[in-house]
């Protein structure tokens, strides 16, 4: 018996994070994507597929309620997550339009990606969870996520952003969990009314999710009747390039005509929105590059924000050293940062970022902000460099370069934390054990 999960075709990349939480932690890129057969329509192919996954055994209905339209955050690939951590070892993730859906995940802040691979059923696959993906957006108010969970007998639900995602599950008698995202606690909990709304989604939650012990207390703070149900799960990560990967094609098409040899090629992957502030190094970057004419920064990433595109298009036209390019296939875009000489990332807020784990477990240095999300995975010095404004990571960036010993440490350690930290096996049995708590009565 396998589980089959269908995938809108908006979600064309998968996410960071977000079926971690059914149980599976398979990190980025472990699905296998497929084109749905021709059939009756997407109705009937969710039916087909559901059908096979399962009845008996346990298993449950589940509504997944997620931000997957492009202009909402981290839903690109779901910045994000990720349909990387579902239900099952043995996923088929397949596309079909935004209405066939059984279990609402809300994930709202991460990036969804979904990727090539399989891997063994186990320990869901006798559950038999039946999964429904939804987009947020396409639901005004609560009501209408009430009359999709009549509609399709759904017994329980996921949302992994507070406030996006959470807000939608209120009220419906049956039980749900939260991810937090990073905006709901970085940003939509300095505002009273989302504040008094998020406080009341989690009186509401059997359990809400944590990506690091900080954002564990900065919800603990915000919302002390909550505490007893916050637990702290980090993402688990896998990478996977693209053997076939052509390195010096991707300098042509980024118009970087130098030799590999002798470039040092920094990239920055993002969605084009104001909260990734991927101008925020731009001057800096290109005052250095006329300097040294061998480095480089490249942002790669989707137009979420199409006002925003425009302005960063405008500025790296004018910009020296510096390159755009659109969004890329998952595979591709690990083999790009495997080649680069560095990862920057340069985001005003992060709940936690998974382009930095991906550079870690791909052995690449890491130069990010010094925020609270990053220096929560970055220990300056150590795993990466944390700078605190643009002079300071042009500082650190000509370090690196000039510093092999360094680079060689900070290579081996961001490394060994992704091992230690972040591994799929932990990552499954934490939410195998939370989404239990979705079935049956609430605990005391």
């Amino acid at each position: 018996m396998a589980v089959r999960v269908l995938i809108p075709e908006a979600y064309e990349y998968g996410c960071s994070h977000p079926f971690a939480l059914l149980g599976r932690g398979i990190g980025l890129g472990s699905f296998r994507r497929e084109r749905p057969s021709a059939g009756p329509g997407p109705a009937a192919a969710a039916e087909q597929v559901y059908g096979q996954g399962g009845g008996g055994g346990g298993g449950m209905r589940m509504l997944f309620l997620a931000v997957l339209r492009p202009h909402t955050g981290n839903a690109v690939t779901a910045e994000r997550v990720r349909l990387q951590n579902i239900l099952t070892d043995n996923i088929q993730v397949m596309q079909c339009s935004a209405d066939g859906s059984k279990i609402i995940l809300a994930l709202g802040e991460l990036q969804m990606r979904v990727w090539t691979a399989q891997q063994e059923l186990d320990h869901l696959e006798a559950a038999g969870h039946v999964c429904i993906l939804k987009d947020a957006f396409d639901f005004e108010s609560p009501s209408e996520v009430s009359d999709l969970i009549a509609a399709e007998n759904l017994e329980a639900a996921l949302a992994l952003h507070l406030y996006r995602g959470g807000r939608l599950l209120q009220g419906h008698q049956i039980p749900f969990g939260i991810i937090f995202g990073g905006t709901d606690l970085n940003e939509d909990a300095n505002h009273r009314e989302k504040n008094e709304v998020m406080g009341r989604v989690l009186e509401e939650a059997r359990f809400a999710v944590a990506f690091t012990e900080s954002m564990k207390e900065m919800a603990q703070t915000q919302w002390p009747h909550a505490k007893n149900k916050i637990y702290v799960q980090s993402q688990g990560i896998a990478t996977i390039p693209n053997a076939a990967f052509n390195w010096n094609s991707f300098l042509q098409r980024s118009e970087i005509n130098q030799n590999a040899d002798n470039l040092h090629v920094f990239l920055l992957i993002c969605g084009l929105r104001q909260v990734k502030d991927p101008l925020y190094l731009v001057d800096a970057f290109s005052e250095w590059h006329q300097e040294e004419p061998n480095v480089y920064m490249v942002i790669v990433g989707p137009e979420v924000d199409p006002v925003f595109t425009r302005e960063v298009k405008a500025r790296v036209k004018r910009a020296a050293g510096v390159r755009l390019m659109g969004e890329m296939q998952r595979e591709d875009l690990h083999a790009a940062l495997r080649n680069c000489f560095a990862l920057v990332n340069s985001s005003v807020s992060e709940g936690m970022s998974a382009a930095i784990l991906e550079a870690m477990d791909l052995e690449v240095p890491v130069l990010a902000r010094n925020i609270p999300g990053n220096a929560a995975l970055v220990k300056h010095g150590v795993t990466g460099l944390l700078f605190a404004d643009p002079q300071e990571f042009v500082q650190l960036a000509k370090r690196l370069i000039r510093d092999p010993a360094l680079e060689r440490e900070i290579v081996a350690q961001g490394r060994a934390h992704v091992q230690r930290h972040h591994s799929w096996q932990a990552e499954r049995e934490t939410y195998q054990h939370l989404v239990g708590k979705l079935q049956g009565p609430l605990e005391g």
